[in-house]
């Protein structure tokens, strides 16, 4: 892997005390080149442009996939990483179906590994802050001719981020647009996904809402996902949530929070959820609570859902479930609980005292 080092950091320009999400870029990238059927050598260098003309095979057919993941500073300073296997295992997946190559395991992870223990003191420390982490693949060649790429760039960069949502938000069941259609490309984080969601969303956020539930394609009939998270609901003393289709993101933090409900003992259904049971559930207040979940929101919760004029408001209480599956997602990952799933992977361990 070669490797060159910035002449200087940027880190004494960045404010770590207010920190929007994403504006940030740190010190380093990783850059790897797919070319003529293999993989290149990797590298890490400093932050920078692009090297391409405006006939990059990307901006004309879309070629490009994404992921989010966060690596944390646990509270004895170690660096971990949350599940990042599930990430690139995912990434993959996207790429097969929008027919760009595999990355090799050994690029991906040893490359943001070395990424990681470089850029070591962008890792903020506050409660509540991470670094985002964002692997994406793009298709490389420059040519328009209306066919798969030839060329593949993949590259990791990182930003030091607070949370996503300041606090709990509001959202509107969609009922005229669609985000994703069966046996298209819903379950990938394919850029497209969410360029084509924003148009919906800012007609959402000019009702007064922060996002949207997105609805199937057919009949608008069945939730689906909440903007750009998987939504989870508390109907009565059980957790329901949408079940993974083709249409569906399979997130990381929606699996892993199914997995600590039920080793709560909470009962939950993953199982279809009607419009009309939703509204019904929270206009007679048996939709105790509800919430997004997902790499940047983590836990999100909804204070209102917004259908067809009429505001229902949702319970957020500082105690209640979400607040605690939030709580115990956290203690794992700044390592004040056992990761008895192994779900952390350390990078960099605390310097002590000789």
């Amino acid at each position: 892997m070669k490797i060159e080092l910035t002449s200087k950091s940027r880190i004494s320009e960045v404010d770590f005390s207010n920190l929007p999400f994403g504006r940030n870029m740190s010190d380093h990238m990783l850059v790897c080149h797919f070319k003529n059927g293999a993989w290149q050598e990797p590298e890490i260098r400093p932050y920078g442009q692009l090297e391409f003309s405006y006939g990059l095979h990307a901006l004309h057919y879309g070629q490009s996939a994404f992921e989010g993941m966060k690596a944390y500073r646990k509270d004895d300073g170690t660096i971990s990483m949350f599940r990042p296997l599930d990430n690139f295992a995912r990434l993959n997946k996207s790429g097969a179906r929008l027919m760009m190559p595999q990355i090799p395991e050994e690029i991906f992870m040893n490359g943001l590994t070395k990424l990681l223990e470089i850029d070591a003191n962008w890792v903020p420390t506050a409660e509540d802050h991470s670094l985002y982490i964002r692997p994406f693949l793009f298709a490389s060649s420059e040519f328009i001719a209306a066919r798969q790429s030839d060329d593949y760039t993949f590259c990791i960069i990182t930003s030091p981020v607070g949370p996503y949502y300041s606090g709990s938000v509001k959202v509107k069941i969609e009922q005229e647009f669609t985000r994703a259609t069966g046996g298209g490309i819903g379950y990938t984080k394919a850029a497209g996904n969410y360029g084509g969601a924003f148009y919906p969303t800012s007609q959402a956020i000019k009702e007064g809402y922060n996002q949207v539930i997105w609805t199937d394609h057919k009949e608008h009939k069945y939730i689906e996902e909440s903007g750009t998270m998987n939504l989870m609901l508390l109907i009565g003393d059980t957790f329901v949530t949408p079940p993974l289709t083709d249409r569906i993101l399979a997130g990381v933090t929606r699996r892993s929070i199914i997995t600590l409900i039920k080793e709560q003992g909470w009962a939950i259904e993953e199982r279809p959820v009607t419009v009309d049971e939703i509204v019904d559930a929270a206009s007679t207040g048996a939709l105790k609570e509800a919430f997004g979940m997902g790499t940047a929101a983590v836990v999100s919760q909804i204070d209102t859902i917004g259908h067809k004029g009429t505001n229902y408001s949702i319970p957020t209480p500082a105690d209640g479930k979400a607040m605690e599956i939030k709580r115990l997602l956290n203690d794992i990952r700044l390592g004040r609980t056992p990761d008895t799933n192994q779900w952390m992977v350390d990078v960099v361990q605390p310097v002590t005292a000789e």
